[in-house]
């Protein structure tokens, strides 16, 4: 099977896809032709930000939706939302997620109330969207998955012990799901170091400065670099599932 450049007639679900890696990567898949959905959470700020960001595609045939996922019943609602709308789905691309810097040495920084927040969006909302839209991306007999973990997956050096592990759960789930889904179903990760968003508080251009200079290409990434790499996984990877890609400039070296 030959995967061509276009994604025209594809329908591409970006869950957290109102900013940063999801609103790059949502711009990036509609550019290539796909007709996109982008999820964004509750308040009058986020929809403004979503409609925002739909009217810098062009074209027709994307829209936005709210959700949470750390709460299945709107991912559900969600699901016939775009069953509604679509009929179909192709791509799934997780990006919902958060962090609350915490130095790893301060355990009791890293209080039980934080942790289970991480994991409950982190990694259980990301396993809960899967699980949701996985009959749809079935259907498609060609669908792609592709979760957005995080080099501290690995290095285990990151905003915090718990953003850690989730990212090493997200890099396990994409191995274990590969198994589980296929044939019908490609799962795939992406793996960023640092990435020049908002995503992390309290960390601006001093940081990234100081990041740079300690990474072989010298300098940190940008959201294009990595919706560049979710749309290879959908373009040109289709003989790649289980694996999660590092995008980092070489910072893990």
């Amino acid at each position: 099977m030959s995967y061509p450049i276009s994604l025209k007639g594809k329908v591409a679900l970006i869950v957290g896809g109102s900013g940063g890696i999801g609103a790059a990567t949502a711009r990036s898949l509609a550019g290539s032709g796909a007709r996109v959905a982008i999820t964004h959470r509750a308040g009058a700020d986020k929809v403004r930000a979503a409609d925002g960001l739909l009217a810098t595609f062009g074209g027709g045939g994307h829209a936005a939706f709210e959700a949470d996922v750390s709460d299945t019943g709107t991912l559900l609602a969600l699901r016939d939302a775009v069953t509604s709308r679509y009929g179909r789905l192709d791509v799934l691309v997780n990006t919902a997620g958060f962090t609350k810097p915490v130095p790893h040495a301060d355990l009791d920084a890293l209080d039980d109330e934080l942790i289970d927040r991480m994991f409950a969006v982190n990694w259980r909302g990301q396993f809960a969207t899967i699980r949701t839209f996985a009959p749809l991306l079935k259907a498609s007999g060609d669908g792609l998955i592709v979760s957005v973990s995080s080099i501290a997956g690995f290095t285990g050096a990151g905003s915090s012990i718990a953003y850690c592990a989730t990212k090493a759960g997200i890099d396990v789930m994409t191995k274990s799901l590969a198994r589980a889904l296929a044939p019908e179903i490609r799962v795939l990760g992406v793996s960023p170091g640092v990435v020049d968003t908002g995503f992390v508080p309290g960390r601006g251009a001093d940081f990234n400065a100081k990041t740079s200079a300690t990474t072989p290409l010298k300098r940190v990434a940008t959201a294009e670099d990595v919706a560049a790499a979710i749309l290879a996984c959908a373009t040109h990877l289709g003989f790649s599932t289980g694996t999660t890609f590092v995008i980092d400039g070489g910072r893990a070296l």
